[in-house]
């Protein structure tokens, strides 16, 4: 977080974006298999076009759960995110399942045997990050990029903008002084809408739930409001654009502020450490933040296929702080083993449907173990520590 005057801009998509309908549906599948056996394996993927929905990818599950099962979610999950247009419909949509059962071969490396602990379910880098750039630790321009997507979502499920559709994007642009946010420079919303009403009427819809979205003070002038820039946007959704799983990564993390190790998270189970490792490195870098040990935390993590304990750990928070005791308080805290992650996070549920769309961070951790990497629970361990 640089100490100087800048501008930083971050995008979101809603749940009726393409790619997230696809993400939607692809965690939707792996809660039904967590659901049925908490030890379930997947990796599927979603694509969507118009009127039609194709599932790919490799599981490992109780035989009860049969492409038929699996249509049926896919159908629903698209249900609930309000898609009921002529050109994609969650009825009457063709659906073909291709999902297959996981390669023994990645089993092997996966699986405990003998001695040997559970290894990675792949190879690659992870990054977690927090900062104080908002009550939650996230970098703002994110955060408030998904906040008014989720107040214009939750109005259009409540039946309060029936003139407005599944799909939308935003894009905040913050100015920043001495390193700290305060105001927005522009606002981009872009939203589906019905053939009813114009670009316009469509701007005095949005107005209001940007302006309760951002803090008070924050909004930038008329001028650099822009509301579907195009004019209309009234073919949206599938119908629109084809979508596919795990194409929305830097809206799924921190908006582009923090690296990125580059690996998907919908439609992986917990054995994947580009889910699970991404989890337990913001969780990490969090409870740092949230100690006051610094006003920023990065994370990056480090696995090989069937191996279990990580290869690398690295801590940054350019702060007067020693990170290498920091790096080792951390690993003595949690078990960074695939096994450890999922434990310690309780990450064995049927929890990620929720995490599709409007990020994967910076929301509330929930009674029954849902975004668990958001607790706190660390903070006064660390404080003792240092």
């Amino acid at each position: 977080m640089p100490k100087h005057d800048f501008v930083f801009t971050s995008e979101s998509v809603s749940e009726g974006h393409p790619d997230k309908v696809c993400d939607r549906i692809s965690d939707a599948i792996v809660d039904t298999y967590l659901s049925a056996d908490p030890q379930s394996r997947c990796g599927v993927e979603t694509l969507v076009t118009t009127n039609r929905v194709v599932l790919a990818g490799e599981t490992r599950g109780p035989r009860s759960i049969t492409p038929e099962l699996l249509i049926e979610v896919a159908r629903k999950a698209i249900r609930d995110i309000g898609y009921e247009q002529d050109n994609f419909h969650w009825e009457r949509a063709a659906i073909d399942c291709y999902i297959h059962s996981q390669s023994s071969d990645i089993a092997q490396g996966v699986d405990a045997l003998g001695n040997k602990d559970e290894g990675a379910g792949d190879q690659g880098m992870m990054f977690g990050h927090a900062c104080t750039g908002t009550p939650e630790l996230m970098p703002a321009p994110i955060y408030y990029a998904h906040l008014i997507l989720r107040a214009l979502s939750e109005a259009r499920h409540a039946g309060k903008t029936p003139l407005l559709g599944p799909d939308s994007k935003s894009q905040v642009t913050l100015r920043y002084v001495d390193g700290k946010p305060v105001g927005a420079t522009k606002i981009v919303v872009s939203v589906q809408h019905s053939d009813r009403i114009e670009q316009r009427e469509v701007r005095d819809i949005v107005r209001p739930f940007v302006l309760d979205a951002l803090p008070d003070g924050w909004m930038c002038g008329e001028e650099n409001f822009l509301v579907n820039p195009t004019g209309r946007f009234v073919i949206g959704g599938p119908d629109g654009d084809a979508g596919v799983t795990g194409r929305k990564i830097i809206v799924d993390t921190y908006g582009g502020w923090a690296p990125h190790g580059g690996g998907a998270f919908s439609g992986k189970d917990p054995t994947k450490v580009d889910r699970s490792g991404a989890y337990v490195a913001r969780y990490l870098a969090k409870n740092v933040v949230a100690a006051g040990l610094a006003e920023r935390c990065t994370i990056q993590v480090a696995y090989a296929i069937g191996v279990a304990k990580p290869l690398s750990f690295y801590v940054e928070t350019g702060a007067d702080l020693d990170e290498d005791k920091l790096a080792r308080v951390l690993q003595e805290l949690v078990d960074l083993s695939p096994r450890g992650i999922r434990t310690h996070l309780g990450l064995n549920k049927p929890i990620y449907t929720r995490t599709a769309a409007y990020g994967h961070f910076g929301r509330a951790a929930e009674p029954n173990g849902g975004f668990s990497w958001e607790r706190l629970d660390l903070v006064d361990e660390l404080r003792r520590a240092f």
